[in-house]
């Protein structure tokens, strides 16, 4: 008598959502609820899962997706350590080789040098370098620095080139063994006419403005870091250079299409379109202001990655 072996059945999908475990009332995680109920409600186990949790099993995961581990510059090697060891054991998205390369913003001089427009910017370690470059600007021009490695506009000021607090400043940067980036201030921007466009899988989905952060003199208008996210239109323009700053990406890197990502942008009447920043690690999607759609969008972007 022959007996039927049953036929191997494949291990349900699980997704985990990587989140932390607290924010600050100004800057709370809007995105990850909408996607997870999503995700839930076409059949996939999907959960938030805080990154830096010692109790979690991370190869029993199908996919983790990267959402909103904002306490990483706090825990620098830590996340590093984290996203070595995860990617060792399941999927991630973005990828670990594609979030270390954008985690130090000068990979802004790679895009330069493949075409991207971007502000024009030093990179200095020392703070004598940072003291000349704000001796070559005006008096009363307005400058801005900030690390290369920062989030939430974490330590970064706009200044009068001869304020002292700009040097003060960048010695706290260059003391802690970070890297300084002079630009000269964009007045568009800090008008608030920066523009996040995001894009899904390489498409436009949506996108917004948020309003001007930084206060002259050094510091956030209002003390907090703060967005005031509003939905508005982006231009063909804005689309085209978007899908410009990923392509770059890719050349630059050598990866694939990443899942999410956020173009920075602003028109500035100095410079042409310029790109502020790429964010392909952990931008907030303002799910909660854009339409209902791009929840969906993403959620289906999210279920075909795990096919």
């Amino acid at each position: 008598m022959l007996v039927s072996t049953p036929a191997p059945t494949s291990a349900p999908v699980r997704v985990g959502i990587v989140v932390t475990d607290s924010y600050p009332a100004e800057d709370l995680d809007h995105d990850t609820a909408p996607v997870v109920a999503g995700l839930r409600a076409r059949g996939i186990d999907a959960e938030a899962t805080v990154w830096h949790d010692d109790t979690v099993d991370w190869s029993a995961y199908t996919l983790l997706v990267l959402r909103s581990p904002w306490d990483y510059p706090e825990r620098y090697d830590e996340f590093l350590a984290w996203l070595t060891h995860v990617e060792q054991v399941t999927h991630v998205l973005n990828p670990p080789a594609l979030v270390r390369w954008n985690l130090d913003k000068r990979y802004l001089a790679q895009l330069a040098d493949l075409g991207v427009g971007v502000v024009p910017t030093t990179y200095r370690t020392s703070v004598d370098d940072v003291r000349a470059d704000l001796a070559a600007f005006a008096a009363d021009a307005h400058v801005v620095l900030k690390p290369t490695v920062s989030a939430g506009s974490r330590d970064t000021g706009l200044f009068r080139a001869d304020d002292p607090r700009a040097l003060d400043l960048a010695a706290r940067i260059v003391g802690s063994g970070g890297v300084v980036m002079v630009q000269p201030e964009i007045p568009e921007l800090s008008a608030g006419r920066e523009k996040s466009l995001y894009l899904v899988d390489g498409e436009p989905s949506h996108a917004i403005a948020k309003g001007a952060l930084l206060a002259p003199g050094g510091g956030l208008i209002g003390g907090v870091y703060q967005e005031h996210p509003e939905p508005v239109a982006s231009t063909d323009d804005e689309d085209r250079f978007a899908r410009g700053v990923l392509a770059a990406v890719q050349q630059a890197t050598g990866l694939g299409m990443p899942l999410y990502a956020r173009i920075d942008l602003v028109d500035s009447a100095e410079h042409g379109l310029v790109l502020l920043e790429a964010e392909l690690f952990e931008p907030a999607l303002n799910l909660h202001v854009a339409p209902a759609a791009v929840t969906d969008l993403v959620v289906s972007a999210i279920e075909h990655r795990t096919r």
